[in-house]
């Protein structure tokens, strides 16, 4: 699920045995009223309104997650992740909910995940970075709370951070390799990738038993200090993305410099997590 690689941090840390673990339940609340949610408010409200259109009662619930559900941050940067779960998920509803999901693309953000109700509650052990992310940030906007009971198993959790990083690490690599001499298109792969990273970052620092921040920066911060590295691409790669600066920003004026970088802390970033294997 690479749009759920998505943002947020688990709330407790895996018990000794490495057990299911109930983590603490997201504060809930519907669009509207104080959800800071701000100008995507009645985004979220005609989302909601196609979706009950698309489907009728077979819709179960519309969860939004990650940082844009934050009752703590409003990151008007935060991309929109919408869990929707419907009785069943067949040809059928895909079809129907066709030009909703399209329109929802169209709109800039990643596409929602369509699962059946059957299938979040047996799918928890498989999802363990996605689940825990909705555990710890979400709003309901729609029908139930099918997270609240939800258990995730986190034996794997360490294993799982890892294997995201470096699957993502080697994508950005091949694409990146295809770009280098063409510089626009390399700074735009990184710019799309940095908020996946910072997610992931947020992963090894619940890892580590550290108190991950919400938002994006506060975590590069954190994971400076954590690393002892020099996480100015990731700084520099969020200014663009929120429109703070040009290309040029830092004088990194070269996207191949940036890509380069880039890269490097990626790459500590997987050693540390990699090393959590042998303390713990």
């Amino acid at each position: 699920m690479d749009s759920a690689a998505v943002a947020g941090v688990a709330a407790e840390a895996v018990d000794s045995a490495g057990s299911a673990v109930d983590l603490r339940a997201a504060e809930v609340l519907p669009v509207g009223g104080d959800n800071r949610v701000g100008d995507n408010v009645d985004l979220l409200k005609e989302l909601v309104t196609k979706l009950e259109h698309a489907f009728s009662d077979r819709l179960v619930s519309v969860i939004l997650y990650g940082s844009a559900a934050s009752p703590v941050h409003a990151d008007r940067f935060a991309d929109l992740n919408i869990l929707c779960v419907l009785k069943e998920v067949t040809p059928r509803e895909l079809m129907e909910g066709e030009p909703v999901l399209n329109w929802w693309r169209q709109k800039g953000h990643p596409w929602p995940l369509l699962m059946s109700d059957d299938e979040v509650h047996n799918s928890a052990d498989s999802f363990p970075i996605e689940f825990h992310d909705m555990k710890e940030r979400r709003r309901v906007l729609y029908g139930l709370d099918v997270i609240a009971d939800l258990h995730v198993d986190m034996r794997n959790y360490r294993t799982l951070v890892e294997h995201e990083l470096r699957t993502k690490l080697l994508r950005l690599r091949q694409q990146g390799a295809s770009l280098l001499s063409q510089s626009a298109n390399l700074l735009v792969l990184c710019v799309d990738s940095v908020n996946t990273f910072c997610v992931l970052g947020r992963h090894a620092l619940e890892l580590d038993g550290k108190k991950p921040k919400a938002e994006r920066r506060a975590v590069v911060r954190q994971l400076a200090e954590v690393l002892h590295a020099d996480m100015k691409p990731f700084e520099i790669l969020l200014d663009i993305r929120e429109d703070k600066t040009g290309p040029d920003a830092g004088g990194l004026a070269d996207p191949g410099e940036l890509f380069a970088q880039y890269l490097v802390c990626i790459g500590r970033l997987i050693t540390f997590v990699d090393g959590l294997e042998a303390r713990g």
